[in-house]
């Protein structure tokens, strides 16, 4: 590289005194009178695209009438260079389509120019090329020449421009006029992964299961009968919980309530309700010996709502009209004297509702545990994930990332279930991994999935992977975070703003230009990307011991970060 400058400097000093362009003699004198100004000195990436408004300004006097001068934007970075669109500008005896520049007049020349995004530009410098063409002399083709100080190539530099390689680039980048340095890519940062939603699960660490028996009684008895302790709801009960106590996850409790038929005297049914709550648990403790179980009672009276879940379960002609009663009185002596006015059914209720009352109800109420988080990882981390229920496995997933891609996997290969494979996307996209993601989230789509969190997620897959156009079209039903990364993305911080938080609201901050509430939003957040973002604010205020300092914060807990940063022109200062 040494050579090559060398060669150039060499080069460069015969081109100026081999100057024989006729009409822009005068012109190459004084080539700093073409003033040039690029809107922001400092290139912003956009939307994938690096994008600058240009200004030439040329003064009056000093375009020769005869001359013609093509200018190209063009951005030079390590092994390449990429041009924009040419213009011309012409003096008033050129006949060609530039603009013309009219003797005694200056001109104003404004361009917009972008040009597609490619990591290799992030250090890169925007310099314009100047090429002149006159009428007779050397550069009766349109010629390069130095736009820094109006030499003409010689001979020898043109051959090496032709070869098209490094030195040629080179050549090529020292003749051109350098209007700005580097590409402000803080945009890329902008953490969509963060924005995605994973959906939720309905894994419950507890299940519980209640299981029902009545012992039925004569009128007015409390005394169990053998009979009534024969039925198959009994043997199921018993049966059930003799097979709960070899789980050792299982905790049961056994209560007896005990109740009356809603006829007769209240204050009666009260007591005789407690006397077959005692009764029940007696026989209860016979059916249930050595299992070791506490079996509570209570006494409940009489039972009305039994009688009303009855008739209503019963094909007894004018229930509505006994339920219309309950529901119209609350004393107990009302409802039973009202309903026996109802002749053509009283006869039903006293032969199949009632009799069906006279109970002890036996609840069995069973709360089993399920495995703890730290039996599911180790199963995961096992290999053994599919030993794990879907529930399960979203779970663990949410609980633990270190496992949460296997996990997931495990559950989409186990079903078809779309949030499975929404979560997936959601962990392959923090990963970085967005074609991942963009796969997962078409498996859900496939699997039939119309979640909320589906048409948001695509819409933040496709922002990350720079297709603004597909993203809004999932993003009108995207949450109103998402909808702002879009305007981040299209370069509108200050709507963005509005509706960010967090890391993602101080990055939209920091490129609007309000420094102290990007620092407001980075309150509390202790990450590599945080620490590193608080070393660019720093920068931009000047504070270059601050940033420093928080540079070493973000490279200690990120090392990756300090590859970025070598080449961020945001940290220029630091360098």
């Amino acid at each position: 590289m040494k050579n090559i400058l060398k060669v150039m400097a060499l080069a460069l000093v015969v081109a100026m005194v081999a100057t024989s362009c006729d009409c822009y003699k005068k012109m190459a004198k004084n080539p700093d009178a073409v003033q040039v100004v690029c809107t922001p000195e400092v290139l912003v990436l956009n939307n994938g695209k690096v994008v600058a408004d240009v200004t030439v300004s040329v003064p009056a006097d000093y375009f020769h009438k005869d001359a013609a001068v093509k200018v190209t934007p063009a951005l030079f970075y390590k092994g390449g260079v990429t041009k924009g669109e040419s213009f011309i500008l012409q003096g008033e005896k050129v006949a060609m389509n530039g603009m013309v520049v009219k003797a005694g007049e200056a001109l104003n020349v404004s361009r917009h120019i972008e040009f597609d995004y490619t990591d290799a530009m992030e250090a890169c410098e925007l310099k314009m090329l100047v090429e002149v063409k006159c009428k007779s002399g050397k550069c009766k083709e349109f010629s390069l020449v130095n736009a820094n100080n109006g030499a003409v190539l010689s001979s020898n530099q043109l051959a090496i421009l032709q070869r098209g390689d490094a030195m040629a680039l080179a050549l090529e980048s020292e003749c051109g006029r350098k209007i700005a340095t580097g590409v402000n890519t803080l945009q890329r940062t902008l953490d969509y992964a963060d924005a995605m939603q994973a959906e939720a699960n309905n894994y419950k660490n507890v299940t519980t299961t209640v299981v029902k028996a009545d012992i039925v009684y004569k009128i007015n008895s409390s005394k169990v009968a053998k009979q009534s302790m024969k039925s198959e709801a009994l043997a199921h009960l018993k049966s059930t919980v003799q097979g709960n106590l070899s789980n050792e996850r299982a905790q049961q409790s056994i209560y007896v309530n005990g109740y009356a038929s809603p006829d007769g005297p209240e204050r009666f049914n009260d007591k005789l309700s407690d006397k077959r709550s005692k009764s029940g648990v007696t026989a209860i403790e016979g059916l249930l010996q050595d299992s070791g179980l506490t079996i509570d009672a209570a006494a409940y009276g009489e039972d009305w709502e039994g009688f009303k879940e009855a008739v209503a379960a019963s094909s007894i002609e004018d229930k509505d009209l006994i339920l219309q009663v309950l529901n119209m009185y609350s004393s107990s002596a009302e409802r039973e004297k009202e309903i026996k006015n109802i002749s053509s059914v009283f006869s039903d209720i006293k032969d199949k509702v009632l009799p069906t009352l006279r109970r002890a109800q036996v609840v069995n109420t069973t709360d089993v545990s399920g495995r703890t988080d730290a039996e599911m990882l180790a199963l995961v981390e096992k290999g053994r994930a599919a030993d794990l229920s879907v529930e399960e496995l979203l779970h663990i997933a949410e609980v633990a990332p270190e496992v949460a891609e296997p996990a997931l996997r495990a559950a989409c290969s186990k079903s078809n279930d779309t949030r499975a494979y929404n979560n997936l996307a959601v962990v392959l996209a923090k990963q970085g991994d967005y074609d991942g993601a963009l796969a997962a989230l078409e498996s859900a789509a496939m699997a039939g999935s119309k979640s909320e969190e589906l048409s948001n997620n695509y819409a933040l897959v496709y922002l990350a992977k720079g297709d603004v156009a597909k993203a809004e079209e999932y993003a009108r039903s995207a949450s109103d975070e998402t909808k702002a990364l879009v305007a981040a993305t299209k370069g509108d911080y200050a709507a963005a703003s509005k509706s960010l938080t967090g890391y993602n609201a101080a990055v939209a901050a920091v490129q609007d230009g309000n420094l102290a509430a990007a620092k407001r939003n980075l309150s509390g957040d202790e990450s590599a990307k945080a620490d590193y973002l608080r070393a660019v604010i720093a920068a931009k205020e000047g504070n270059v011991s601050e940033a420093k300092s928080h540079l070493n914060k973000a490279t200690s807990k990120d090392a990756s970060l300090a590859k970025r940063a070598a080449k961020d022109v945001n940290l220029a200062a630091l360098r």
